[in-house]
């Protein structure tokens, strides 16, 4: 198996395998049995399904990977979320109109309300942890994390993916221990609460809540906010760009996801960026764009300029090339 991103070591999960096989069907029902009653639907014929599972206490932990491209239309869960790692490719997830693409190394919790897709790419693998909602309620009950609300789709910010993987490698490593002993049962229900209340805390901190139709009304133009309000909203925005960086976002997403206007939005962004709205947030997606590039000098092009968000390659090159002077394929050379 592969463990090219998160830094984790899998080897305790790969002591428990499920099944593998090259059989569309076994595939299938293998995988509905072990996660959720889904629809499968195969984009190529090259199957190498291996599927891990491990269950700790109240968590359960797996590592899926198809081979093939695959489409998957899961049912609604059934009292949990899935916390949804890709440790190599790329997926993207749809859950209840909203929808992030998920590269290599980022980590998503889903729990959708009315529907959820799920793509992966050919050859991708994803560690995904099931958390009952159960767990979430008891902590905040019990005064432990506050309890924002799931959401149906939240992209943990990049600043706390180094934390979750220490997090998720200390329930990994729960895997690797030689048995039952004594002590060992609160030990590993502290770690399981822990990875709860570290999601929880990131909900809180993080999420915003789409505005209300009042509040939108209240912000009806740029004049209105003063000073660190405008900062603020425009934090949001950026925050709100940089965890859906390659997902479809119409002018109207930006505003809600900044709490204004259209109109307010558009007052702001020329003011602080000099920019509109929907020209800032093709520029923070090329700017992501070079990082990969300057980073990761043996990048595809093509797979970044997709990945973050770039659908006609013509566009995109013209693009760079305004913004940096070059063209990418000039940037990764002078990378090496």
């Amino acid at each position: 198996m592969q463990n090219l991103s998160h830094s984790l070591s899998l080897a305790p999960l790969y002591r428990h395998r499920v099944f593998q096989s090259s059989r569309k069907v076994d595939c299938h029902a293998q995988v509905a049995n072990e996660l959720s009653e889904h629809d499968l639907f195969w984009k190529g014929d090259d199957v190498d399904t291996v599927l891990f599972k491990a269950a700790i206490q109240q968590l359960q932990i797996f590592m899926l990977k198809y081979g093939a491209e695959v489409v998957v239309r899961p049912r609604l869960f059934d009292g949990f979320a899935l916390v949804h790692m890709t440790l190599s490719g790329t997926a993207e997830i749809e859950a209840d109109g909203q929808k992030v693409c998920i590269p290599q190394g980022k980590t998503a919790l889903i729990a959708p309300k009315r529907n959820l897709r799920l793509w992966w790419q050919a050859g991708s693998e994803q560690l995904i942890l099931k958390v009952p909602l159960a767990l979430f309620d008891e902590l905040s009950a019990q005064g432990q994390a506050v309890h924002p609300g799931i959401p149906s789709l939240f992209m943990l910010p990049e600043r706390a993916v180094p934390h979750w993987d220490l997090l998720v490698q200390s329930l990994l490593r729960v895997l690797a221990l030689p048995g039952e002993h004594e002590g060992h049962s609160a030990w590993i229900n502290h770690f399981e609460r822990g990875a709860a209340q570290f999601l929880l805390s990131q909900l809180t901190s993080t999420y915003t809540a789409p505005p209300t139709a009042a509040g939108l009304a209240a912000n009806e133009s740029a004049e209105n906010l003063v000073g660190a309000g405008k900062l603020q909203r425009l934090d949001m925005l950026e925050k709100y760009i940089k965890t859906r960086l390659c997902a479809p976002l119409s002018l109207a997403d930006l505003a809600n996801a900044a709490g204004v206007s259209v109109r307010a939005l558009n007052g702001l962004c020329h003011q602080h960026h000099g920019v509109a709205p929907m020209d800032l947030l093709r520029n923070i997606r090329l700017d992501a764009v070079r990082e990969r590039l300057l980073t990761h000098p043996g990048a595809n092009i093509t797979d970044t300029a997709f990945e973050f968000g770039f659908g006609h390659l013509g566009r995109f090159s013209a693009y760079y090339r305004e913004r940096f002077g070059e063209l990418p394929k000039q940037t990764r050379v002078a990378a090496r």
